[in-house]
Parts: C-alpha cells; sequence; structure tokens
C-alpha cells in the first residue's frame, strides 16, 4: 500500500512540474562519489520504498536511445562479435547454453537476480526453448510485486509459463541456496545492490563449483560519477555542446558545465559501482571477461542522450570522436571501462578469455 501511495506521489509531483526541481536537489554533484550506506536500518528501508515506487509503474526498464543504439551498432557489436557472438541477445543465450550443458539435462534451473518485469528473462526463455532446452526454469527475483506479476503474465502470453516463476526477494539479504542453480544471470542488476559481499558469497554457494555466473554491468565510480581523469575529458567535449546537447532530461536545467551528478543519493543506482569488479576479482574467476567504455556513458545516457539523433550528420561525428578519445584513453590505461559483460565461476583453474583486452584485475580503479 505504501509503495503504492508514493508511486502516486511521484506521479502526481511530476504533472506539476515539480519531480525536476527535485532530482535536482537530490542528484547535485558530489565529491567522495556515492556512499555505501547499509542493507539495515530505516534509511535504507526508506530507500528501498522509494525504489520500489520508482519503478512500479516502469514497463521498459532496459530503455535505449537512438544514440545509444548507434554507438552499441557501430562499436558494441563488433566487439561481441570478436568473441563470437551476434549479438547481445547471443551472449546470454550461449553462455547460459554452455553452462546449463547438453538440452537432455533435466530440470536445469537458472536464477536471475533483479529481474524487474521479466523481459529479458522471458526473451531468453524463448532462445533457449528454440535450441532444443525444454525443462529448464528461470526464477526472477526481485522486491518489486508489480513488475514480477507483469513478467508472470507476459511468459503466459509467449506460453512459456513453465519456465518462468518468480521470486520475491530482497538480493540485499538473500542468503543463497547452496548447489541450487547452474546459472546465475545480473543483467544491469548489481549496481543497484548495497550488500555485494553477502550477494556474492550467496552466489557462490548456489552455484557449486561447476556453476556460472554472467553479468552485463556497469563498474565505474559509485552513483555512475565521472572519476576525475575521465572528468578532464568529459569536460573537453562538453564546451563543443550546443545549448540545446546540454539540456539534461533529469533534471531540466541546461547545463553551462557538466554535472558530476550522483545517482545514489536518491535510491540505490550505481551505489557501489566502483566495488563490483574488485569484489568479483577477490571471490571469482573469469572465464569470459570483456570490459569496454567510460566517458561515452555521459554523451548516450538518459541525461542528454534524447538530445542527440543519429539521423544527423554532426552528432554521429561527435559521438565517434568521443568513442575514439574513450578507446585511446582505456588502451592507454589512463582511465578504466565503466562496462562489463563476463562470464565467472567459483572455479579458480579456469582461464579468462579476454583477447587483446587487459585482465580483470588491470581494470580495477582504486579510490585511492
Amino acid at each position: 500500500m505504501l509503495v503504492r501511495f508514493l508511486s502516486i506521489l511521484r506521479i502526481g509531483l511530476k504533472r506539476l512540474g515539480l519531480l525536476p526541481w527535485i532530482k535536482r536537489w537530490l542528484y547535485k554533484p558530489g565529491h567522495e562519489g556515492g556512499a555505501a550506506g547499509s542493507a539495515h536500518g530505516w534509511r535504507y528501508r526508506l530507500k528501498l520504498l522509494i525504489e520500489q515506487a520508482n519503478f512500479a509503474a516502469v514497463t521498459e526498464v532496459h530503455d535505449v536511445r537512438p544514440i545509444q543504439a548507434y554507438w552499441a551498432g557501430r562499436y558494441v557489436l563488433p566487439l561481441l562479435e570478436s568473441f563470437g557472438f551476434r549479438s547481445l541477445d547471443d551472449f546470454w543465450a550461449m553462455e547460459a547454453a554452455a553452462a546449463l550443458g547438453s538440452p537432455q539435462t533435466d530440470g536445469a534451473r537458472i536464477l536471475s537476480l533483479g529481474s524487474g518485469n521479466c523481459d529479458f528473462e522471458v526473451k531468453l526463455a524463448q532462445r533457449l526453448r528454440s535450441m532444443g532446452y525444454s525443462t529448464f526454469r528461470i526464477d526472477c527475483m526481485d522486491i518489486n510485486a508489480s513488475m514480477l506479476q507483469r513478467g508472470l503474465n507476459a511468459a503466459r502470453a509467449a506460453g512459456l509459463g513453465e519456465h518462468i516463476a518468480a521470486l520475491r526477494a530482497d538480493f540485499n539479504s538473500w542468503s543463497g541456496a547452496p548447489g541450487q542453480y547452474r546459472v546465475v544471470l545480473a543483467n544491469q542488476s548489481l549496481h543497484h545492490v548495497v550488500n555485494l559481499e553477502g550477494l556474492f558469497d550467496a552466489v557462490a554457494s548456489t552455484l557449486g563449483v561447476e556453476g556460472r555466473f554472467i553479468i552485463h554491468e556497469m563498474i565505474g565510480r559509485n552513483g555512475h560519477m565521472r572519476w576525475p581523469e575521465a572528468l578532464q575529458i568529459v569536460e573537453r567535449f562538453w564546451v563543443e555542446l550546443p545549448a540545446r546537447y546540454r539540456f539534461n532530461r533529469l533534471t531540466g536545467t541546461t547545463d553551462e558545465q557538466f554535472q558530476n551528478m550522483d545517482c545514489s543519493r536518491a535510491g540505490f543506482e550505481g551505489i557501489r559501482a566502483q566495488d563490483i569488479l574488485p569484489l568479483l576479482v577477490q571471490r571469482f574467476a573469469f572465464s569470459l571477461f570483456i570490459p569496454f567504455g567510460n566517458v561515452i556513458d555521459v554523451f548516450i545516457d538518459r541525461g542528454i542522450g534524447p538530445n542527440f539523433d543519429p539521423d544527423r550528420e554532426w552528432d554521429r561525428a561527435f559521438i565517434d570522436r568521443v568513442h575514439a578519445a574513450d578507446v585511446a584513453a582505456l588502451r592507454d590505461g589512463h582511465i578504466k571501462p565503466t562496462h562489463l559483460l563476463a562470464t565467472i565461476t567459483p572455479d579458480r583453474t579456469v582461464s579468462t578469455r579476454c583477447p587483446g583486452g587487459p585482465s580483470p584485475a588491470a581494470c580495477v580503479r582504486q579510490p585511492a
């Protein structure tokens, strides 16, 4: 009931034009980059309610801006192809299938963390079934009951009800189920987790040595802020932008200077993003490691990304130059990647597939 009230309140504030003002106050530029906080106490419970209210009516979680689709198609897709994947969907399906083994294996169990509306899981289930898997089940974990119900409805409508199940739980307090799952998935959900240590220990326990943890994550600075060395590159490009490109859709302001916003202040967005990779390196081994991106995030994300039109030559050329600067700085080690596709295992004997790229440890950006 309280979640529903907060959701209605959010809609009302938006209609009154007050939501951008509140966001300007909440997301004001920080300096330390997102305090991690605790997964206990009244502050955590309040943020959890706000998080549920924010997503309760959201039907499209993984929305993609046109300029983001342009960048991904031109630069991320060839990177995936160099690893043998034809698309991001192909990455998920092939890595999951490799972990599940033969399609004839009975009762394969998959856990997906932070599933939301389960649209990603439904698509994966369709792909796995087309590959011959018939007895698997994906348990979709999320704290938001409204979103999980939408996911179950979508699965039934697609004829996949037997393959999709709802698991309502808070991944900050989930203790695992030893040996229960062959595969655990995290699609842009780990950067919402406060208790990463507890969750990663639970994942390791539930997988066992032969299991696989497959992720697509943001691993940059807490709150999705820029570290100083990346901020310098952002500001260099920012001054080139005409005013209409600097209009921030989140705060409703046209920013003369780039605002290094801390997105974790209001909820859990990027709450411990910078801790994800170092903790994974400590606890797991990587069988596949694909890091990429950093500075480009600012120009293709929800803030000013919608201001760019890939049909305009100037817009494409600008994004191409930002990407080139990103690649050069990443190659030189001047900045660290903020995006990661990986398959991880508790089995320390596996070798890491990252041809021509840096190792997981080399991509860790230490706060100091």
